[in-house]
């Protein structure tokens, strides 16, 4: 197969099946044909600072709040308030510390190794999905805010804020070529330049396969602030089977043992149905999953370009956090990203 392009890893074969077995995947919904609004020409930022406070994500117990501030430098930065000592952090692929083992999560870090935070990709996926380019975030720890509606919460917030331009042209970055990357199980991503004959967006086609209730789902979308506005409320999955470990074996960890997931928060797939209610139904079979995985994981990893916004045609079938970084920290160490007008 030549679909692939760049090849970023060995596995030739894995990818060859599993790109036939995408292929054969329907798409349970197709939006590519609707009309996007454009984002702004110009770098973006809130208008005015704004607050949001949810329970901890690793310690439930707690209350965690979050400012969101204007930001005159480029870029999307956290700032430890806790940390006197310490830098903000910027939100770049190179600060990814870990994307969790147990937990599976964005985390980054810089400087000391106490200048962390952790499950960042909920509130990251923002920077792409809305189009905001500058951003300080002040948190009180490592532990950001959780909350029942996805990121509702957090894009209800930026639109109390208000988004704003700055003087400073918008930066649009995209593969000098088609790149792909694959797992010796069939887990790939593919990432082509954006077409020569239409605007430079990110288009994204996303398909998941889960032994479960989850099955299969796919979406395919071009990435706008309507679209991820309804997506973002899509929540964090798990199965029966390991939220049965979180309450049992995993009571040996600290990071399991004050996990801050409920059943509104997250959603828990059995074999044959769900312990809740799931969300974003369409033509009868709720896609909650596969959009949750599109515009919060997937979104948030493409947002980890820190020098603008990446443009182009994304294709991703059963990736994860892992995936996702190694893919765009090989975009950077073998130069395959240039800047598009």
């Amino acid at each position: 197969m030549n679909e692939g392009g760049l090849r970023l890893d060995s596995h030739d074969e894995a990818l060859r099946r599993a790109f036939d077995r995408w292929s054969a995947q329907p798409v349970d919904w197709d939006r590519l044909g609707e009309e996007s609004e454009p984002y702004a020409d110009r770098q973006t930022t809130v208008a005015t600072p704004v607050e949001v406070e949810g329970n901890g994500t690793f310690t439930g117990g707690a209350r965690r709040r979050m400012r969101i501030e204007p930001c005159a430098e480029e870029g999307w930065w956290m700032d430890r308030r806790d940390l006197e000592d310490s830098l903000p952090t910027r939100v770049s692929v190179r600060n990814v510390w870990t994307t969790g083992d147990i937990v599976s999560n964005i985390v980054l870090r810089s400087g000391s190794p106490h200048n962390y935070v952790r499950m960042v990709e909920h509130i990251v996926a923002l920077k792409l999905g809305l189009g905001l380019d500058r951003l300080m975030l002040r948190l009180e720890s490592g532990d950001p805010p959780l909350f029942d509606r996805g990121s509702l919460d957090l894009v209800e917030a930026i639109e109390r804020a208000g988004i704003v331009e700055t003087s400073a042209p918008a930066r649009r970055f995209a593969v000098k070529t088609p790149v792909s990357i694959c797992t010796a199980h069939g887990s790939f991503l593919i990432i082509k330049p954006p077409p020569s004959d239409a605007p430079a967006r990110l288009r994204l086609d996303v398909a998941v396969d889960f032994p479960n209730v989850i099955g299969r789902q796919r979406v395919r979308f071009t990435l706008d602030r309507r679209t991820f506005r309804e997506a973002c409320v899509a929540r964090t999955n798990t199965s029966f089977s390991k939220r049965l470990y979180c309450y049992t074996i995993g009571q040996l960890f600290a990071d399991v043992r004050h996990l801050g997931y409920t059943r509104k928060n997250i959603l828990i797939a059995g074999r044959r149905r769900y312990a809740n209610e799931p969300r974003l139904w369409h033509n009868g079979k709720s896609l909650e999953v596969v959009w949750h995985r599109a515009a919060l994981d997937l979104v948030a990893a493409l947002s980890l370009v820190e020098e603008g916004r990446l443009v182009g045609d994304v294709i991703s079938y059963k990736a994860g956090h892992a995936l996702d970084v190694r893919l765009v920290t090989q975009l950077y160490r073998r130069g395959l990203l240039e800047e598009v007008k």
